[in-house]
């Protein structure tokens, strides 16, 4: 018998399958990407990203009577789950997705195939600068042909059939749209990483899904869990200045009564009256909202302006902490104390190595993530970092390429202004913290920083995990690499004579000052040996040499 509709169960499960085949997968998706260097992580962000929004959809099941009170918790989850810009599109093609059909109690063909569309659509827009032969191209391919499918029927697997047919068509074809993957000969990761998505979908559609208690992996790596985890032992329930963990859905389409306009970006700020950790997840119809408050009667007293509120639950954060620590029932805060004055400016940046953390904060960083390459941190990660800052305007400084877009995301989840300084390296992020100054206004830090940020080279040494040809360089597994602003350009069988030629590339006659930080596979004595080198080399410039203890770069290089 042909299913016409897919209801919440059957939702649930083609989101869970998705995630499944994708995480069993995701080394193979980590083996595709193109440079044959240790950060091959597009699988892996994409399998966490995605479960991210299942375990919320899974939290949700029990009380949703629709699909799109899922879709709500999904596109939540993916939000906060985010991670690596592969991560960051997926989560805005299902974030869309679920916006398609917030307000649908079931999902017919059509309304699956809008919904691709749709996502397709939030994927494009969040992206300055689309790249053709990625995951967008292999979504956009695959949710026109969708619709074209949904035309002729009234069957969703059919439709997913086809939207999975064609997205691997796509997938086949993003050689001839970038040459470094025709060269490397590779299909785009990220697109495949989607395409195992929706053979998992299409499987749970067909009822043919296997390995139904599989568990969806654990994110182990999340700094922020782990901090959290720590934080409870150490925290006094009547230091929390806002007690009650708050929680309600707001339906705007209420005919009962008249309401006032809803705009989200109004409404979270105006919620900043009453609490912190503040998030507002919304579409036409609905809006889903957490709030710390100390007083939630007036939180929903004011919602209640928008619609009618349901789904409330509000928990008591003073008990559950003194409940995880077997403490005493906490005192009464004084509520008449007022808050602490906010300070101007809150500095964020993401690190990897305990040096190179150390000296972000001796520059004057308030809190440091540890992550970049192979390990990107989550939105919720970010989110979490600016939320234990006090502080009128947030900068964050990723660090890290492919951090950046992950960053960008943590404007919408906050209540306070953030500005994302685009470092694509730790020097970078160095320079770009060198110029601030908490005098002046947000923009003239920002154009400063920015400025810094620019003027200085970056180089990094790794070593090849895997034979490749790479920007005309022929590699083999254990080669060295040299690697000028994200370029290939020395490739040696020697450590040393790889460090000395890449930063033969990047010395000239205006160079001033070469900073070396060596990484957690060094011992001081070798990285001592190539500074001695450098100074009979470069007499005029002057060398510095840090203990980074960065993992996968032996070397990390800024030249100024």
């Amino acid at each position: 018998m042909t299913k016409q509709q897919i209801h919440t169960s059957q939702f649930l499960q083609m989101m869970r399958a998705g995630a499944k085949t994708l995480n069993k997968n995701a080394e193979k998706v980590n083996a595709l990407n193109v440079f044959p260097v240790p950060d091959g992580d597009t699988g892996t962000n994409m399998s966490l990203t995605i479960s991210s929004g299942v375990k919320e959809m899974e939290k949700a099941s029990a009380t949703a009577g629709t699909v799109g009170e899922l879709a709500q918790a999904l596109a939540k989850g993916l939000l906060m789950g985010a991670r690596g810009n592969s991560g960051v599109i997926l989560s805005q093609l299902f974030r869309g997705f679920s916006k398609a059909v917030a307000d649908k109690v079931f999902i017919s063909s059509h309304q699956l195939a809008d919904a691709f569309q749709q996502g397709v659509d939030t994927a494009y827009k969040a992206v300055i600068k689309p790249v053709e032969g990625t995951i967008l191209t292999v979504a956009r391919e695959a949710a026109e042909a969708g619709k074209k499918q949904a035309l002729a029927t009234d069957d969703p697997a059919v439709v997913m059939n086809t939207v999975l047919t064609e997205a691997k068509k796509a997938l086949s074809k993003t050689p001839e749209f970038l040459p470094v993957l025709k060269q490397a000969g590779v299909v785009d990761a990220g697109g495949q990483g989607l395409v195992y998505i929706y053979e998992g979908m299409l499987a749970a559609l067909r009822g043919e899904e296997d390995d139904a208690s599989e568990a969806l992996p654990d994110d182990l790596s999340s700094i922020s869990d782990l901090a959290h985890e720590s934080a409870q032992s150490k925290l006094d329930p009547a230091d929390i200045q806002f007690g009650y963990c708050t929680e309600f859905m707001i339906n705007l389409m209420t005919d009962r009564r008249e309401t006032e306009s809803f705009e989200e970006a109004e409404f979270r700020r105006a919620l900043g009256q009453f609490g912190d950790s503040i998030l507002v997840v919304s579409d036409d119809e609905l809006v889903k909202v957490h709030i710390h408050a100390e007083y939630p009667g007036d939180v929903l007293n004011f919602a209640m302006k928008f619609g009618d509120l349901k789904k409330i639950k509000i928990e008591n954060m003073r008990e559950q902490y003194d409940d995880v620590v077997n403490k005493t029932p906490a005192p009464k805060t004084k509520t008449e104390e007022k808050p602490a004055e906010k300070n101007p400016y809150g500095i964020v940046a993401v690190a990897s190595g305990k040096g190179i953390a150390d000296i972000f904060r001796s520059m004057g960083a308030d809190v440091v993530i540890e992550g970049g390459q192979t390990m990107n941190p989550s939105t919720e990660d970010l989110v979490r970092a600016v939320e234990q800052l006090h502080a009128e305007h947030v900068i964050i400084l990723p660090n890290n390429k492919n951090i950046i877009l992950t960053a960008e995301q943590v404007g919408e989840v906050v209540d306070q202004p953030v500005h994302v300084l685009p470092t694509r390296t730790i020097p970078q992020g160095m320079a770009a913290l060198l110029s601030f100054d908490a005098t002046v206004s947000p923009e003239e830090n920002k154009e400063n920083m920015t400025e810094a940020f620019q003027e200085v080279k970056s180089g990094e040494i790794t070593v090849a995990v895997r034979d490749s040809q790479v920007d005309g360089h022929q590699i083999e597994q254990g080669n060295y690499l040299g690697i000028l602003e994200g370029k290939i350009e020395v490739v040696d069988e020697d450590l040393k004579q790889a460090s000395l030629a890449l930063l033969a590339d990047m010395i000239d006659e205006d160079t001033d000052i070469v900073t070396v930080f060596y990484g957690e596979a060094l011992e001081e004595a070798e990285a001592q040996d190539l500074v001695q080198d450098l100074e009979e080399q470069y007499p005029d410039v002057e060398i510095e040499l840090y203990d980074g203890g960065q993992p996968v770069y032996y070397y990390l290089f800024a030249v100024e």
